[in-house]
């Protein structure tokens, strides 16, 4: 497997997949060394990940420039995803203990019923590029505190960095035989599909979800999809400071070049403020630095996969094409790397790509809405779930259209976050499950049930 630098094209290293027989093996071993990674006190294994917390600052900025290199994310925003990955591990760190302790639900004399949290066994992460710090703590760490061994496949376009995980893991304390990385594309991902595991995790598109859904159904064993999203987010006719919020907005909508699942995908702006906040939008991302990703302040970097360039200027096509109108960008720029503009359409509507499919790359379409219930029922118009924002000066108003919308997340005056306090999961084609939060941290147990008496 070769690993390309997305912002030149030049080889980065050149990788040998894991073989069927190789990942089974690493099974064999895992599943040998599951229990007795499970009968130590959790208070051992919180002291192995409270180390991997620790080496991931101490290493931060090489660790950085691996991601950098095979992902394309600048410089910045690769130290930041670090950093965010240390606030989650601290979360599990503070949390795991409270929530895998036996739960006393009811005692009387005589009798004591409790709830026990039971490791699942071995699992299997399949995880995605776009995030690989941030996806990959979601998964990896309350799976080995809770007393689990994992075979974690990272992406093929951060594979780097999952070795790097991998390396760290095993110098913080981890065992070897806990946790083993299965390197490769599809026939990897194949070979982990054909393993008798106890649970699978995966996060990355719709399509490979209900794939990977349809294939490890017959084990009847958990399997926890994070997909995507098509994104909506609404400014309300009572917001006052429209600069802001446009701003605010274009960072969620550009942040790590569109290419987030929570990223912002589709604007509906009330029609008494659409044509300033247009005008705002495109002033703040005409000011968006691009170049290497490397360089100082650049805010756009190359995408990682070259392939979505032709998904981006599909959409620009089909959008120009039925009548919206092109504000900004609109096409790759040919100077070695895998590099498209940022890209603003107006006047957009459903019949568009841009409003109604999945984007990934530094693309927005922003579309004129009458009021409320207008913007609702295009925000509702999706086969996805994830997440959903509305901006309003009115908190009430905000939640009413929040609460009508079917996504496992809603933010109001705010958008394109996520805070390990809450769970994460999406609905209808965004996935299924939950990461973070106490049911992220429970998501890789089996309870077990005790009725006492004596």
């Amino acid at each position: 497997m070769d690993i390309l630098n997305p912002a030149n094209g030049a080889l980065i290293a050149t990788l040998p997949d894991t073989t069927a027989e190789q990942a089974q093996q690493k099974y064999v071993t895992a599943r040998a060394a599951q229990h007795i990674w499970a009968q130590k006190p959790i208070g051992e294994r919180l002291v192995a990940i409270d180390k991997f917390y620790a080496l991931l600052e101490e290493h931060q900025t090489k660790l950085a420039e691996v991601l950098t290199s095979e992902v394309g994310k600048p410089l910045g925003q690769a130290k930041g995803e670090i950093t965010g990955a240390r606030k989650r591990i601290k979360f599990f760190l503070d949390q795991s203990e409270r929530y895998l302790s036996d739960e006393v639900v009811y005692e009387e004399e005589g009798l004591k019923e409790v709830i026990s949290f039971e490791p699942l066994g071995v699992i299997g992460n399949i995880s995605a590029w776009n995030y690989p710090y941030l996806v990959g703590v979601n998964v990896i760490i309350p799976a080995l505190i809770a007393g689990n061994a994992v075979l974690y496949k990272p992406s093929e376009h951060a594979t780097l960095t999952g070795l790097k995980i991998r390396d760290l893991l095993y110098e913080a304390g981890v065992p070897q035989e806990v946790f083993q990385v299965v390197v490769g594309g599809k026939e990897a991902g194949e070979a982990l599909l054909n393993l008798p595991l106890d649970g699978y995790y995966f996060t990355g598109s719709y399509r490979t979800g209900q794939y990977i859904y349809e294939r490890v159904a017959p084990k009847m064993v958990p399997c926890q999809l994070e997909l995507g999203g098509k994104d909506p987010l609404y400014v309300a006719n009572d917001i006052k400071d429209i600069a802001n919020v446009a701003a605010n907005v274009a960072d969620g909508a550009f942040y790590n070049n569109g290419q987030s699942c929570c990223a912002v995908e589709r604007v509906y702006v009330h029609e008494s403020i659409y044509e300033q906040f247009v005008e705002e939008f495109v002033k703040e991302a005409k000011g968006f630095k691009m170049g290497q990703p490397t360089e100082e302040g650049v805010y756009i970097g190359p995408l990682t996969r070259q392939d979505q360039i032709k998904v981006l200027e599909g959409q620009v096509a089909d959008a120009v094409q039925k009548g919206a109108n092109l504000l900004l960008g609109g096409k790759k720029i040919d100077n070695g790397g895998y590099y498209f503009e940022p890209t603003v359409l107006s006047h957009v509507n459903h019949t568009m790509k841009v409003m109604t499919e999945e984007s990934f790359g530094p693309i927005i379409g922003i579309q004129k809405v009458r009021n409320d219930e207008e913007a609702i029922s295009l925000m509702q118009d999706t086969e996805y779930g994830l997440t959903a924002a509305v901006y309003s000066d009115s908190q009430e108003r905000g939640e009413s259209i929040l609460k009508q919308l079917n996504t496992g997340t809603a933010y109001w005056n705010c958008c394109d976050r996520v805070s390990a306090n809450l769970p994460w999961s999406g609905r209808k084609h965004s996935g299924i499950g939950a990461t973070l939060s106490h049911i992220g941290i429970r998501a890789f147990t089996k309870p077990k049930a005790y009725h006492l008496r004596g």
